[in-house]
């Protein structure tokens, strides 16, 4: 008699970073025989890779190993990823929780599995932060169009609120020979674009003779792949030769995602940001003189400590007059281990909640204003899925449109007339 198949099931928390590791171990356990299955189907095994940014992960990570046990008594549950290298502990305490990896081991997971025993205690398998130095590549697959590449690694700032140093180790990257042989993986998959992810892809080369622009040089030549964008770039390291390359590029989408998080010099300073908001507004404004179709995208956090009404006023005002897109909108939440928590007088939570809700008012009226200005006009739109008998789908400046369409439009580019804005999304015809 044949042994059953073992059956894995993958849980990704955070960011789309994580999303592109977690499909490259999901295909080692298949390549090793494992069948994958939901999250929410009965499973041998559950991995659940985990984030440290979101304020609730303990909470959200207890739900689901409940959730998993639930579904499988006899089942292995291992939790990797960033809260599994900041807090191993607390999460070996939880109930039923079996193995817990962190940042140097979660990539031979398959290699620890053996080596659990359900009855003996949790296990847990880390090593310090320091000495986390490996690279490993990866991609996202779940996802018929679109394909998070993983090109960095780490960071080496020191942000005063962040935790991603301590999650992640330094600031590391492949080679570009190395990462061209990634995306080709890619090319050979049903995708039509590549997202460039990291946790700071401004970075990619350091301590090498390679940079972050000789790398989009040379994926600008990658055939099998139509359209690429980069995820998120520091305004510092966004050069004007990086814009300007883009502009020139067919394969390099008109959209960039650039992080503020706060107009205040003042406080930009007391978060140890590597830029002012005078550089800020030069790069926006060389983004928009270079390439006026631009979409342009900013984090920004409200609520840190010392940030006074005055200080919000001024983000306020700095992002009303900038000509950007949208917004992404974060409330400061303390995390231990970092130097914001001993900083400044502590804004209070309804105040963060009010500051939160001005800015996200201000992201929808940008967001309109950016999308009034194609209607009527022709734009490439990559169509992703189909909700509600629509189609679904992003055109090159990343506005969100939806039509009426076949399924066999799904994983097509297509030339669409936008003809109606709905805010969030823009209604189109073929």
């Amino acid at each position: 008699m044949s042994t059953p198949t073992k059956r894995v099931a993958f849980h990704t928390l955070g960011c789309k970073l994580n999303f592109s590791e977690t499909a490259t171990i999901s295909r080692d356990f298949i390549r090793h025989g494992f069948e994958k299955v939901d999250y929410r189907d009965i499973a041998d095994i559950y991995v659940l890779n985990t984030c440290s940014v979101t304020e609730n992960a303990d909470k959200e990570a207890r739900k689901l190993i409940r959730q998993a046990k639930r579904r499988n008594p006899d089942s292995s549950v291992a939790v990797i990823g960033c809260y599994a290298q900041l807090k191993p502990n607390d999460i070996a305490s939880i109930e039923g929780v079996d193995i817990v990896l962190g940042a140097e081991e979660k990539f031979n997971l398959l290699s620890h599995l053996d080596g659990i025993d359900l009855n003996g205690g949790t296990q847990v398998i880390q090593s310090e932060i320091d000495h986390v130095h490996k690279f490993t590549p990866s991609f996202s697959s779940s996802e018929r169009t679109r394909s998070f590449l993983k090109i960095q690694d780490g960071c080496d700032y020191t942000c005063s609120f962040c935790t991603i140093p301590l999650a992640r180790g330094e600031s590391r990257s492949d080679t570009i020979e190395n990462t061209i042989k990634t995306a080709r993986e890619v090319a050979g998959t049903d995708a039509l674009e590549i997202v460039l992810t990291g946790v700071n892809i401004g970075d990619f080369g350091k301590g090498s003779s390679e940079t972050f622009l000789d790398l989009i040089q040379q994926l600008d030549t990658l055939d099998g792949i139509d359209r690429i964008r980069i995820s998120s770039i520091e305004p510092n390291l966004l050069t004007n030769e990086i814009i300007e390359f883009c502009a020139l590029s067919q394969k390099f989408m008109p959209h960039f995602h650039v992080p503020l998080q706060s107009g205040s010099d003042k406080i930009l300073g007391a978060m140890r940001r590597r830029y002012k908001r005078e550089l800020y507004e030069e790069r926006i404004k060389k983004i928009k003189s270079t390439i006026p179709h631009a979409c342009i995208g900013v984090d920004v956090i409200v609520g840190f400590p010392g940030e006074s009404d005055n200080d919000f006023l001024d983000t306020y005002n700095f992002l009303n007059e900038l000509d950007i897109s949208y917004l992404h909108v974060f409330t400061y939440s303390e995390r231990p281990n970092t130097d914001a928590i001993e900083m400044g007088e502590i804004v209070s939570k309804k105040k963060r909640a009010e500051r939160s809700k001005m800015l996200h008012i201000l992201s929808d009226k940008k967001r309109r204003f950016f999308h009034d200005k194609f209607i009527g006009q022709n734009r490439s739109v990559l169509f992703e899925n189909m909700k509600n008998g629509k189609l679904l789908g992003h055109t090159d400046n990343y506005i969100q449109v939806q039509m009426d369409g076949k399924l066999g439009n799904i994983n097509t580019i297509q030339s669409v007339k936008l003809t109606l804005n709905h805010g969030t999304v823009i209604e189109g015809e073929l």
